[in-house]
Formats: C-alpha cells, sequence, structure tokens
C-alpha cells in the first residue's frame, strides 16, 4: 500500500497527517498554511508508536501505522500529551492493536481516562529519568510540565540521539514537501512557528525556558516535534529560536497597531511609521485591527521590542478590538515592551485612557509624549508624533 509514510533510520519512521480541513486551531488561531500532526513509529526488537494524531486523520493514520508493521504487533503506545490533537486517534488504535501497552506519566493516565474513559489496566507509569528498552533504542522520559499541559513529557534516544519533543519546538504549517529541515524552505515556516509559539505556549514561557535548560544536558542530534518539521541538520536553529522566544529576546523594530472607525487614527498611525523610518527603524509594521487576526499582531508584538498602538475613543472607552487585543496582551506577560499610545475623541475621551493605563497596569515602558487629538490630528498633534517616533528609535536601540 502506498502512504505518505517516510522512513527516518533503519529503526525509525514518520507517521504523520497534513490537516488542510481545520480552519482554527483550538477554534481559535487560523490555520492559512493548515497543520501537521506528527507521529513516528519505532520498529526494533519492539514495537513502540510515538503519539497519535486528530481524529480526524485517524483513517491515514491507521493505515500507515498498518503498513509500516508490515503484520508486526504494536507493543507499546508513549503518549507525550495528552491534548486532542496528538491523543485524538487512541480509542480507534486501541480498536485495533487492543494488545498495545501505553506508556505514560500519572498525569497522563489520569487525562486518559477523563477524555477517553480508557481503564488503566494496560498502563505503564513512567516518571522522570525512567528508561523504555526497545532493543536498539531506548526511550528515556523527561517531565517538561506546562509545556503547554500538566502532563507533557519528552523522551530521548541515546542510540540515534533523537529527542520526542511533543509540541515543544513545533509550529503550524502542513508539511507539503519533505518532512525534514534541511529538505524544506525555512523561511516559509519561520513565521508560523513564531505564530505557533506565541499564542500557544507563549504564556508558560518561564516553564519552556526551564525545560530547554534540562535539555540542553543532552547531546541530541536530531529533533521530533508534533508539529511541523524534522530537525536533523541544524538543531541549534529551532533550540535557539525557542530559546530566544521563551526569554523574550527581542528583535528591533516597531509595530504599530490601530484601529479606526473614520480614518483619523489610521492618519496618525502612517505618519509615525513614516516618521519611524525617519528615524532608521528599519522594521516598521502597521496593521489595521479590523483587518488582522490577533494571532498575528500577538506574534510580530512578541518579535519586536517597540509597540504603538492607537484607539478612537468608542463608548468612552477603547475601540472594542482594540480592547481585546489589550485583553490578550495582558494574558501573555510580555516583558520588555517599549510602547506608544495615540488616538483620538471628538467629545468625550476614553480610549487613550485606557491604553495608558495597559501600559501602566503591565509594567511598559511608557514612550512619550502620549498623542490624543480632537476628531482629527491637527499641525501640533504631527509634533507630537514626530517626538514620539524620536523617542520610540532611541528606546528600541538602546
Amino acid at each position: 500500500m502506498y502512504t505518505n509514510n517516510v522512513k527516518i533510520n533503519d529503526h525509525m519512521y514518520y507517521i504523520g497527517v497534513n490537516d488542510r480541513l481545520t480552519q482554527l486551531f483550538e477554534n481559535m488561531w487560523p490555520l492559512d498554511h493548515g497543520i501537521a500532526y506528527n507521529a513516528f513509529l519505532i520498529k526494533d526488537e519492539k514495537t513502540a508508536l510515538l503519539d497519535t494524531v486528530k481524529e480526524t486523520g485517524v483513517e491515514t493514520f491507521l493505515a500507515g501505522v498498518r503498513d509500516t508493521l508490515d503484520g508486526r504487533d504494536l507493543d507499546y503506545h508513549v503518549i507525550h500529551h495528552m491534548e486532542p490533537d496528538h491523543s485524538g486517534s487512541i480509542p480507534a488504535l486501541l480498536a485495533a492493536y487492543p494488545n498495545v501497552q501505553l506508556v505514560g506519566n500519572a498525569k497522563t493516565k489520569d487525562m486518559l481516562m477523563n477524555f477517553y474513559e480508557i481503564s488503566d489496566d494496560n498502563f505503564l507509569v513512567v516518571k522522570e529519568g525512567d528508561t523504555l528498552d526497545l532493543g536498539t533504542m531506548s526511550l528515556t522520559f523527561y517531565m517538561t510540565p506546562m509545556v503547554h499541559w500538566p502532563e507533557s513529557m519528552v523522551s530521548y534516544d541515546p542510540h540515534y540521539k533523537v529527542l520526542f519533543s511533543q509540541d515543544a519546538f513545533g509550529g503550524f504549517g502542513c508539511l507539503d514537501g519533505s518532512i525534514f529541515d534541511d529538505e524544506i524552505n525555512w523561511d516559509f515556516y519561520e513565521s508560523e512557528t513564531i505564530r505557533y509559539y506565541v499564542n500557544i505556549i507563549g504564556k508558560f514561557s518561564t516553564q519552556v525556558a526551564r525545560a530547554i535548560q534540562k535539555l540542553k544536558a543532552l547531546d541530541i542530534e536530531m529533533i521530533c516535534p508534533d508539529h511541523g518539521p524534522i530537525w536533523r541538520n541544524n538543531v541549534s536553529k529551532i533550540v535557539d529560536l525557542y530559546d530566544d522566544l521563551s526569554s523574550q529576546k527581542r528583535r528591533e523594530g516597531v509595530i504599530i497597531i490601530y484601529g479606526s472607525m473614520y480614518g483619523s487614527t489610521e492618519k496618525m498611525a502612517n505618519f509615525i511609521g513614516r516618521a519611524l523610518g525617519q528615524e532608521g527603524v528599519k522594521n516598521v509594521r502597521i496593521y489595521d485591527i479590523s483587518r488582522t487576526h490577533p494571532s498575528y499582531l500577538l506574534a510580530e508584538t512578541w518579535t519586536y521590542n517597540g509597540l504603538i498602538l492607537g484607539s478612537p475613543t468608542y463608548n468612552n472607552d477603547m475601540f472594542p478590538l482594540i480592547k481585546s487585543f489589550v485583553s490578550s496582551l495582558e494574558g501573555q506577560k510580555m516583558k520588555g515592551v517599549n510602547m506608544g499610545v495615540f488616538g483620538s475623541y471628538s467629545w468625550s475621551g476614553g480610549g487613550v485612557k485606557g491604553l495608558r493605563a495597559h501600559a501602566e497596569d503591565c509594567k511598559y515602558n511608557l514612550i512619550e509624549p502620549v498623542i490624543e487629538f480632537k476628531s482629527t490630528p491637527k499641525a501640533d498633534d504631527y509634533e507630537a508624533a514626530l517626538e514620539l517616533a524620536k523617542a520610540m528609535a532611541k528606546a528600541i536601540k538602546q
């Protein structure tokens, strides 16, 4: 039978599926380029399947498992992460291979019962440092709690020096061609990896940083995540990216995000952007909040060290979409943000007041002057914008 399985080495096989049907990951985050659910099959003295796929891909997935096993039984199923995009096919897997022994930690066992009402009669509980011997290969388990669920764990094989990292080091995007990092265009995947990290894992950056430090002690030559490409040629590239993201190491640049009903705040956004360019800021991005999904804006805000938010007043408050975005920012717990504020009103303010309060509450570095103009920007307002651009350019270059 012809499948999309890929032989990785003498004992390892890729058994994953692409999902181009799901429009929103977790029913929130757009999947403009789809997403890959990766799983891996080890054929050694013992056989082991590492993770499964979302239930929607179960038919293709099980066909790949059967084809690769080629008549052998399945001895183990290792569950690194219980989120349904990785565990959704477990019930069907158990129906096809009723003798398989499930492997996970104590929290995994509880979740398995709660999600799928699967008994623990044939469940092997592993803890930090335990090893599962498969023959030539073996899996040593390391707990990575809250990366990004409490039961999350990874495993490492010292023979091939491969890390099975579940959601860590993953990203959005289907694997349309090759599955390997040295056979794809990384530029295409990098932005989707950043967007994945910021929106799915970013809130748990402290835990991610802790996990990275633990895993750096291992001699890793390959990383097999549950999303995105397999890293076999330049492992340090994805580790360094996740390291930078978890430590919130930002690039020099300014993101301007505005809401505008009739064009006034848009005028000011465009003017500030041009002024920043004249101050030597090379990375300037301007976004209309009404036209861009917040997941892209959060990723950009996490990436660059300057943020300017603009809002008209709407019912004595911020523009609703800006207010919603600000709420998302608060949940991300971002550090090291240089933030500028501008906005408009016609009879009573509120938009700028809310943005200033947000900057202060989040302990951002509020860049002065804060600009609030009546109805449309005037000459004095544009002069203030030049001052803001100069101050922001100085702040992000320090």
